[in-house]
């Protein structure tokens, strides 16, 4: 039988979830910088309170699954797809795909130009779906936010 999920907006009782998730995801494939420690520590500070979003993914039994954020940028009508996480227990049932899919609806709901993210060509699934879903690479600059990226992409609407 086919799991039932549901995607619901962030609360600040899912803050630890959003940590949680984020820092387990970090150690398994990369480390954790102090940039990361201080946004997942402080959500609603560094995403919500400055126009972002929050996204979860909640099974029936109502635990959170999987998250991912929209950050504001620069330019409004752009926002950074980022900080998105599945459980290892989970992993491999879509439950990325679905929260991807969920953000680009939203942006295009929202009327956004473009979702952008930034990644790692190690991450081979990711930027396999990444792709799949249209998004093209962009040049990364050489002051990029994070030490561990290695791609910038978008998809543009």
């Amino acid at each position: 039988m086919k799991q039932a999920f549901e995607i619901i907006p962030f609360k600040t009782q899912y803050a630890k979830a959003f940590y949680d998730l984020n820092i387990e995801w970090l150690q398994t494939y990369f480390y954790v910088e102090p940039f990361d420690e201080e946004v997942l520590s402080k959500p609603d500070l560094y995403i919500i309170n400055k126009g972002g979003h929050i996204f979860f993914v909640r099974n029936a039994q109502h635990e959170i699954l999987g998250t991912v954020a929209l950050m504001p940028t620069q330019d409004p009508k752009v926002l950074e797809l980022t900080k998105m996480a599945v459980l290892p227990e989970v992993r491999g049932q879509k439950i990325g795909q679905q929260l991807l899919e969920h953000c680009i609806t939203f942006a295009k709901e929202n009327e956004l130009k473009a979702l952008m993210l930034y990644s790692a060509r190690k991450l081979e699934n990711a930027i396999y779906i990444y792709k799949k879903y249209g998004f093209i690479e962009l040049e990364l600059e050489s002051n990029s936010p994070y030490k561990r990226s290695d791609i910038k992409m978008e998809l543009r609407f």
